[in-house]
């Protein structure tokens, strides 16, 4: 009988939960006016598109979130790719670290059971732009996400994914240093995950197998990826 009640408020919870998520919370999410220093003018304007694409498909409690730029978004349904229900792509084209940052209350509102963040080309690349972060801010930046996630939600495992190399040359020491910082950081409650050394060639540029233009993932890139991350999805399986 005891089995039986708790059953039924389980339910209801989860079900009240539901009913919250579709109702107005547009307090979790950035504000229409809210703009980022090393936004690209494309990606500002994308920024803003994707935000409100996730206001009207909200996370669920428990979820598993992808959380990152158009790498992440590219990658498309990483459900289905992954073999579990339940995770979500939250990754936007464009994005950068401070954007990430900027959209986490949305991820700790439903305390995931894992996120695994992806971020910081776009702060070095930025289309060229002089207008570039330094290595040391996008390290800090990246090591302040995955920190906040872990104190708001302590419950979730956080992976940190190093950034991935590119095809041009004179980026690769700024990715090198970046992931050095990353790496440095030690008990900070999340766990690094070295996608660098899965995609770099013996130049430090990345593998041309798996690139479309250098910099974005091919579908073989998206296989490597996903297999290099699996044997931890599967462990999060109920």
């Amino acid at each position: 009988m005891i089995k039986y009640i708790f059953t039924i408020v389980l339910l209801a919870t989860l079900s009240s939960f539901s009913q919250t998520n579709n109702s107005n919370l547009d307090y979790l999410y950035p504000s229409e006016g809210l703009e980022f220093k090393y936004h690209d003018d494309w990606g500002r304007d994308n920024y803003k598109k994707v935000i409100n694409e996730f206001k009207k498909r909200p996370l669920q409690l428990n979820d598993i979130v992808f959380l990152g730029n158009s790498l992440t978004a590219s990658g498309q349904n990483w459900s289905e790719r992954l073999d579990h229900p339940n995770i979500k792509n939250r990754g936007i084209g464009g994005d950068v670290s401070d954007g990430v940052y900027a959209r986490l209350e949305e991820v700790i509102y439903i305390k995931p059971k894992a996120v695994f963040l992806l971020i910081g080309i776009n702060d070095i690349w930025n289309n060229g732009s002089p207008n570039i972060p330094s290595p040391e801010y996008i390290g800090v930046n990246i090591i302040k996400i995955a920190r906040y996630i872990k104190i708001r939600s302590p419950e979730s495992k956080v992976y940190v994914q190093t950034i991935l190399p590119i095809r041009e040359k004179k980026y690769k020491d700024v990715i090198k240093k970046v992931n050095q910082i990353i790496k440095s950081r030690k008990n900070t409650g999340f766990k690094v995950l070295d996608l660098y050394s899965v995609f770099v060639n013996k130049n430090g540029l990345i593998t041309e197998d798996y690139t479309t233009d250098g910099i974005h993932l091919n579908e073989k890139g998206y296989i490597r990826w996903t297999n290099f991350i699996k044997p931890i999805i599967i462990s999060l399986k109920d």
